[in-house]
Formats: C-alpha cells, sequence, structure tokens
C-alpha cells in the first residue's frame, strides 16, 4: 500500500500531505466517548489507510481461539481488537506474544508494508514489537500512570517508548512541561474543539427527553465520571443550592456509583452520543469544570473546556492548571476552588450570558484554535521527521 497521499480541505486552506498508513494504538475503545484519538484518528482517515488497535477482548472460557476481530467505522477507518481466551488474561507476556502473532498475520494480509505507529498508551509496546514503521509517535493526552488501577510497570514501559519514539506531542502545556525532559522532540497540542459542532447549541434546540423535565438554573457537566470528579464539591453544592438543577452526562466508570452524592436536584443522565451533546448544552445555563483537586488531576487539559464555550455556555472550573492557563488568566472561564466560591461563581455564570465582552473575547480566543489546525500542525511535523529519517538511510 503507497503512502496516504491527499488533499485534506480544513476550515480555511485546502491541505496537502503525504505519509504511511496510520496504526494507532489505543487504550480508549473507540465507540466509548469521543474525544482526542477520534477527533485526530478520523481526519487522518480521510485521507489514508487508519487500524486503531484496542486492548485485547478476554472471552471468559478456554475454548476461543486467538483471532482478531475488525470494525468498519467511517471514512473506512478500521477498529482491531484482538480475542484471546481466558487463560492469558493474567499472564501477559504470553498474551502480548499472542497478540504480536495476530498482528504479524494482520499486517501480512492488509498489505500493512509502510506504516507509522501512533502511540495512546506505552502498555501497547509489549504487542507491537518485531515491527518497522516508517516513524513512531507518542501522542501522550493524560498521565497515565495517576490514574485509578493504572499497571504498576506503566512508567516503566514509558520510558521505553519515549526510546522508542521520533515525535512526543503532550495533550496539555502542564503534560509537556514534564514531558520535554524526558524527550528531546516534545511538543504541546492543548485540547482543541470542533465549534461547528459545539456551537449548535447557541441556537434554541429541542430539549432531549430525560432532560425536558428538569427545571432551571440547570449546571451542567459532561464527560467521564470517575476518580476525577470531586464528589464531595458536587454534594456540597447541590446541598448548599436547593435552587439549582446538576445536570450530570457521562458514564460511571472505575469508581462505585453507590459513592456518588445522591439529592432531588442532581440529575445522573448517563453516557451520551458526540452527536447529541450540543442538544444537552443548548438547555443549561452554567458549564461545570467539576474536577478534584488529587494525582489523576494533576497534568489534565480537559477538552470540554473550549467545547462548552463553543456552545456559548459560562463555564466555572476548579483550579486545573491547563484551565486556569489561559482560560483562567484571560478571564473567560471563572476559577473557584472551594464550595463556597464555586456557588459564587456560578451566581456570577448565571448573568454572563449578557456579557457582550465576555462573548466577543471568547470567540476570538475560539478563533485560534480547531483539531483541524492541531491536526495539520502535527502532520506537518510527522512529515518533517519521516523525510529527515529517509534521508539518513
Amino acid at each position: 500500500m503507497p503512502s496516504a497521499a491527499a488533499n485534506y480541505v480544513g476550515q480555511t486552506t485546502t491541505y496537502t500531505y503525504s505519509l504511511p498508513d496510520v496504526v494507532c494504538f489505543a487504550h480508549l475503545h473507540w465507540d466509548f466517548v469521543w474525544q482526542r484519538p477520534q477527533h485526530l484518528m478520523s481526519r487522518f482517515a480521510q485521507q489514508g489507510r487508519v487500524f486503531y488497535v484496542e486492548d485485547a477482548f478476554y472471552h471468559d472460557n478456554d475454548e476461543v481461539q486467538p483471532h482478531i476481530e475488525i470494525k468498519e467505522r467511517p471514512h473506512g477507518l478500521k477498529v482491531v481488537v484482538a480475542h484471546l481466551p481466558d487463560r492469558l488474561r493474567h499472564d501477559i507476556p504470553v498474551a502480548d506474544a499472542a497478540q504480536q502473532a495476530l498482528l504479524q498475520q494482520f499486517f501480512r494480509d492488509q498489505n500493512l508494508t509502510n506504516y507509522l505507529f501512533w502511540y495512546y498508551t506505552p502498555m501497547a509496546l509489549g504487542k507491537s514489537g518485531g515491527f518497522a514503521p516508517a516513524l513512531t509517535v507518542y501522542d501522550c493526552m493524560d498521565e497515565l500512570a495517576n490514574f485509578k488501577f493504572a499497571p504498576p510497570e506503566l512508567r516503566e514501559r514509558e520510558q521505553e517508548l519515549f526510546r522508542k519514539a521520533d515525535l512526543v506531542f503532550t495533550g496539555g502545556h502542564t503534560l509537556y512541561e514534564a514531558k520535554r525532559q524526558q524527550h528531546p522532540d516534545a511538543h504541546p497540542f492543548p485540547s482543541s474543539i470542533d465549534k461547528d459542532h459545539f456551537g449548535q447549541a447557541r441556537q434554541p434546540l429541542p430539549d432531549p427527553a430525560d432532560q425536558a423535565g428538569i427545571a432551571h438554573p440547570r449546571i451542567g457537566f459532561f464527560g467521564v465520571v470517575d476518580e476525577r470528579l470531586d464528589i464531595e464539591l458536587l454534594g456540597q453544592l447541590a446541598e448548599a443550592h436547593a435552587e439549582w438543577q446538576f445536570v450530570i452526562i457521562g458514564p460511571v466508570v472505575k469508581i462505585d456509583s453507590a459513592t456518588l452524592p445522591q439529592s432531588a436536584n442532581i440529575h445522573y443522565l448517563g453516557g451520551k452520543d458526540y452527536k447529541e451533546l450540543p442538544t444537552y448544552l443548548a438547555g443549561w445555563d452554567v458549564a461545570t469544570l467539576l474536577f478534584a483537586d488529587n494525582e489523576s488531576t494533576k497534568f489534565i487539559s480537559p477538552t470540554k473546556t473550549p467545547e462548552y464555550l463553543a456552545a456559548g455556555r459560562p463555564v466555572v472550573s476548579t483550579p486545573i492548571r491547563d484551565v486556569v492557563r489561559p482560560y483562567g488568566e484571560l478571564n473567560l472561564v471563572q476559577i473557584a476552588a472551594t464550595a463556597d466560591e464555586f456557588g459564587q461563581a456560578i451566581a456570577t455564570a448565571l448573568t454572563q450570558t449578557q456579557d457582550a465582552d465576555w462573548r466577543q473575547r471568547t470567540d476570538e480566543y475560539l478563533a485560534t484554535i480547531s483539531w483541524d489546525q492541531t491536526w495539520q500542525q502535527m502532520v506537518e511535523l510527522m512529515q518533517q521527521r519521516t523525510e529527515a529519517k529517509r534521508l539518513a538511510t
């Protein structure tokens, strides 16, 4: 298969590039929550072949023979999942070897001869050895080692990936400051935005059925509900402000749902499709970033920050460093550390939609970022490194 050579029509320009096939190793399921990997890989897929390799699926029995399942997704992107028997679940070296053999056969079947490797998780190194990618990219979107249930060997694997990677991208500036000490070719690419998609929420939209009966003012949050959510803060706000309704959208993972605060004015609506999010946002009065101050949030750069703003919603956030810089410093997002401060900030935010100056400054900032721009800048760096490697051989 030749390199992908294509014209990509972005928001303002036609962009020409040439790169090998993309093989992406990810810890996130493609169909889980639409976020950074999906934004970037879907853009690659519009121009060439993309293979999105997920973590293996372990069956509950030993009867299944190791095999690969292919799921077709838009623009020809292929989600690749290895199926393994239960006996390999706790034997990582053998499971990795089985997956490596499956991938080698898959590469032959797909005539994958000119390809680059793009990693979201260092843990994929075990199954991706023995290959010769034209380029290796590590898109470090989070400090995964700080997350709940992270494999103990993750930090060691990451050091190995740093040695292999030609380029390292980071999901935010705080993460970049940490990773640039460990790799000489690291570049910050903070969370970006699909303005047209979330901009739909600035127009009146029909309220979804499960939100329509909730009174106003509505204070919303969407995202994965896990150890990063400050459930204590949520409970305190709901108790102190019975006049507000808190709408929480997202799947609950890694934490016991029984630990979530329960109150008549807290509404857990579960996970929603990415396409549905603007219809929920359109019905909110204020959007929040209810993140806890813990190890798992130290390096995050929430994608939802610019998404909320593109939807025209005033935003209140806990002092996450990549929200404080630049959004708090530019006075686009209000920052609050305690429940009292957060409540006061929400009260202010409820009147912010009438602030023409805030809206103008917000839109001026949002005009400087997009997933198209992020992707193009990444591609330019990748082309430069690919050409440099070609000339060096």
